[in-house]
């Protein structure tokens, strides 16, 4: 099986080459917009930009794989508000690239998508919750959902929930290593306590597009933690289990906040769904913090 990720230098994209590489029986396509260095010796890397639709077809014309895993996107949630044109290129238009270069090639697409296309007015979400987006981010990627539901190959898509996990060389930081920076730091941080998710621990995302791409899953899945929390309650864990001092984590509200871009008040996923269909099992997030611990 020849599985072709796109995105392969983001934290998924990272999880899903090391995951994928492992398996005996798939030949692994690590893709990116620049070069990647360091690369398990049985993975093959290709320079693609998905925003470039004739690069796009010319790479999966002379790959061939059988599943292209979509990661790329652009997620930076207020860059997306004030960089509008950009936002769609990448969520929008580099999805429907890929969608007319899998159906040209017969390949199965799994294709990431968010919790931030919903409007955060109840939670947790089942797969038939009414998609309605407060921001330009959630727009764009609901409309990229839209691309490829339209696709004339095979589909599936994958939701998730605030992602966190560790890379060797991490470009971008997430909500765990954001809090435990600042607290070894000794800086007081306000984090707020009226958003809920349910969030999802990078290696299990990555296994449930393995899981998806192994069994051809077909339709809509909500891939992430099972836990309801927010975001204060993931930094007192966090301060918890590094064992930090927490007296510098202050509770505070959405409205305290002034950004861009709205996020929705509650989200998180009910995941019955996935367990049922492709046998996913995520951790807990005590156990998530353990595994971040190891790579730390």
């Amino acid at each position: 099986m020849r599985i072709l990720i796109t995105g392969a230098n983001g934290l998924l994209g990272y999880k899903l080459v090391q995951l994928l590489s492992q398996q005996a029986d798939i030949k692994t396509i690590a893709t990116a917009r620049k070069t990647i260095t360091q690369l398990p010796a049985n993975v093959m890397f290709r320079e693609l930009d998905i925003t470039n639709g004739l690069q796009t077809v010319k790479v999966l014309d002379e790959l061939k794989p059988d599943t292209v895993i979509n990661t790329a996107a652009m997620t930076q949630v207020d860059q997306c508000e004030s960089d509008r044109e950009q936002c769609w290129k990448a969520n929008v238009t580099g999805v429907e690239n890929l969608v007319a270069a899998c159906s040209k090639n017969n390949a199965h697409l799994v294709h990431v998508s968010t919790d931030f296309i919903f409007d955060g007015t109840h939670g947790p979400l089942t797969e038939t919750a009414v998609p309605k987006p407060i921001n330009y981010y959630g727009e764009s990627k609901l409309a990229g959902e839209q691309a490829v539901e339209q696709s004339k190959s095979s589909w599936a898509i994958l939701r998730t929930v605030l992602v966190y996990g560790v890379t060797p060389d991490m470009s971008r930081s997430n909500i765990v290593l954001w809090v435990k920076k600042s607290l070894e730091d000794g800086k007081t941080i306000n984090v707020v306590n009226d958003q809920w998710r349910t969030p999802t621990l990078a290696e299990d995302l990555a296994m449930g597009c393995l899981l998806a791409a192994k069994k051809k899953a077909s339709g809509i899945y909500h891939i992430s933690g099972e836990e309801m929390m927010t975001p204060f309650d993931i930094a007192i864990g966090t301060a918890d289990f590094f064992k930090l001092n927490k007296a510098l984590i202050n509770p505070t509200d959405s409205t305290k906040f002034k950004q861009p871009a709205a996020r929705p008040l509650k989200t998180g996923f009910v995941i019955i769904k996935a367990k049922k269909e492709l046998g996913y099992q995520p951790h807990s997030f005590q156990e998530g913090l353990a595994i971040m611990a190891t790579q730390l």
